[in-house]
């Protein structure tokens, strides 16, 4: 990933198979577009490289997995495959996806690991139509409860402001979430021209890319990061100046805890499975039991 604009040559492949491609989607660019003008895509992109993997029964020739903004860069999973595209499609759909982005906010944020727990919903209020609001705001239209994990990395600046860097996990799914959350606790993403109403636009692209990305798909599970782009190598704006944990370290706790998760819920299916079969035995002596006093009742009945 760098600072420049993104072309029809730049697609940066991280993962391929017969079943999937994941890509680490450039900080310029649309997934896809149904407007003429729009000549740069990642569909198009897709279809420049791969044009035999292209599936014309399709409206893009590709099946794109989940969705990221346009400003948003990082792991991006595209099906190659109709029954590729639904098992992805149940594991998004059981929340069972682990997904983590790196973010840089505006200020030093103060809680180092905190849960934002913040309804969000359309933002129906006058020239503001693309927008979403949280719960509470004027306007905000039909919210739905959504929470992110919040972990502070790194304290530095950013351009000479005083910038945190964050790893941010949703644990919903709702549009700009992420972006929304970090606006709500007064930390907005760094170059979020949307969410700081035009006034955060001298940097070169918003500060939000997504890192991990995994899918718990069978036999295989799919597993992939996208380099860290907030680094002065990429950026020399971008100055740490005092970090509390690695990126590879808590990478490694969020997906030991997933692996913790994992086992519950199997678990939890396992007792489910054992408890369903233990009502079994009673239904039929139940069902037995009605059938005796069935047939005492027709016995008595013929008697009379």
């Amino acid at each position: 990933m760098s600072s420049d604009p993104a072309s029809i040559e730049s697609l940066h492949v991280l993962y391929q198979s017969d079943d999937y491609i994941i890509v680490d989607k450039h900080w310029d660019i649309r997934i896809d577009s149904k407007m003429w003008y729009e000549k740069q895509t990642v569909q198009m992109q897709l279809q420049h490289h791969f044009p035999l993997l292209a599936d014309p029964s399709t409206y893009y020739g590709f099946r794109f997995c989940h969705q990221l903004d346009f400003s948003t860069s990082g792991a991006l999973c595209v099906a190659l495959n109709k029954a590729a595209a639904g098992r992805a499609y149940r594991c998004f759909k059981d929340r069972t996806v682990t997904k983590a982005y790196l973010a840089l906010l505006r200020g030093w944020v103060k809680i180092e690991k905190q849960t934002l727990d913040f309804a969000i919903g359309k933002n129906v209020m006058e020239g503001k139509t693309h927008m979403m609001c949280t719960e509470g705001n004027e306007g905000c239209e039909n919210p739905k409860p959504c929470q992110t994990e919040l972990i502070v990395l790194e304290y530095g600046v950013y351009d000479g402001d005083p910038v945190t860097k964050v790893l941010l996990q949703p644990l919903t799914g709702r549009t700009h979430q992420l972006r929304v959350h970090c606006s709500a606790i007064g930390h907005p993403i760094v170059g979020d021209f949307t969410y700081s109403l035009g006034a955060d636009d001298s940097p070169y692209r918003m500060m939000l890319h997504a890192y991990l990305l995994h899918i718990p798909l069978e036999p295989q599970h799919l597993l992939v990061t996208a380099g860290d782009p907030f680094v002065p190598a990429v950026d020399p704006k971008w100055v740490s100046q005092r970090s509390l944990r690695t990126l590879n370290a808590t990478i490694e706790s969020i997906l030991e805890q997933r692996k913790t998760k994992e086992k519950e819920r199997e678990v939890a299916k396992r007792e489910e499975e054992r408890r369903k079969k233990s009502k079994q035995p009673r239904i039929e002596e139940q069902s037995e039991e009605q059938r005796r006093a069935c047939q005492e009742w027709l016995s008595e009945w013929a008697g009379d």
